[in-house]
């Protein structure tokens, strides 16, 4: 299920670095601590959305109201996760003051199928090693290797998951990513780039990855689908890279499920 937390900027105009997923991250280790995340790895979550302009710092943030998206196939953690927050009167985010205001559910009447059309909120990572330069080498979406990578990855994540028996995880063989080429051909006319190097930090050191932004499509079973649309596609997804968004989001629906103001003293509980 996929959530969004929307909170009150105490102080606009403060900065976020362009790339913020370290400092989320950070965010929801102080909130549920280190050795929770660490057992619950099958989340992810996008950058702050609001109103922002470029600066040489970051992005400076103006509008009332920011917005963090978060997902998860495990509600338990979902719910974990929202109590503690809201346990806080305020949250520093870099150096963004922020209040918890509530929380709404995104509500998907899209029945997840064979063949899905995304675009990534976040950088989607299809190598995870321990090794900085094997990390930042450039695959082109186009090549086999690209969609067999996110394969191996997609596959060992759902059988850490324990969600799926392995006869299931045998019957998930059928899986390719087509990336957009007119989006690519496009990128590749205006000279701008669509995989950068971004740092995160894993058990406690700084790692450098390359990351992917673009449209694609992906074949697949559709509890795939749905496991990719929920957890994150690709490596690093509990650090907040790789959260898919649909193509098309007409579909989509949202209900506020918690408020501050008048549940202060409730948990929530979905």
């Amino acid at each position: 299920m996929r959530i969004r937390i929307i909170f009150e900027l105490k102080n606009k105009g403060a900065v976020l670095p362009f790339h913020h997923q370290k400092q989320i991250r950070a965010l929801f280790r102080q909130v549920v601590g280190e050795d929770y995340l660490t057992e619950n790895q099958n989340f992810n979550f996008s950058g702050l959305k609001g109103q922002t302009k470029v600066g040489r710092e970051g992005l400076h943030y103006f509008s009332k109201y920011v917005t963090l998206v978060c997902s998860s196939i495990d509600k338990e953690f979902i719910n974990y996760f929202i109590n503690k927050l809201f346990d806080y009167d305020n949250i520093l985010l870099g150096d963004l003051l922020l209040e918890p205001i509530y929380v709404e559910k995104e509500v998907n009447d899209k029945e997840f199928k064979e063949s899905m059309r995304y675009l990534c909120l976040s950088p989607l990572v299809v190598l995870n090693t321990d090794s900085n330069e094997k990390n930042k080498e450039f695959i082109h979406p186009t090549l086999d290797k690209f969609s067999d990578f996110l394969y191996e990855s997609t596959m060992l994540r759902m059988e850490r998951s324990k969600l799926y028996t392995s006869e299931e995880i045998e019957s998930f063989y059928k899986f390719q990513i087509i990336p957009d080429k007119i989006y690519l051909d496009k990128i590749h006319k205006k000279e701008k780039k669509f995989a950068r190097i971004y740092t995160t930090i894993k058990q406690g050191r700084i790692l450098e990855v390359r990351g992917y932004t673009f449209p694609f499509a992906l074949y697949a079973h559709p509890k795939v689908q749905e496991f990719v649309y929920n957890c994150g596609f690709g490596e690093l997804t509990a650090n907040g890279f790789g959260m898919p968004d649909f193509v098309d989001t007409g579909h989509i629906t949202k209900e506020v499920i918690f408020e501050k103001q008048i549940n202060s003293k409730e948990k929530l509980k979905l």
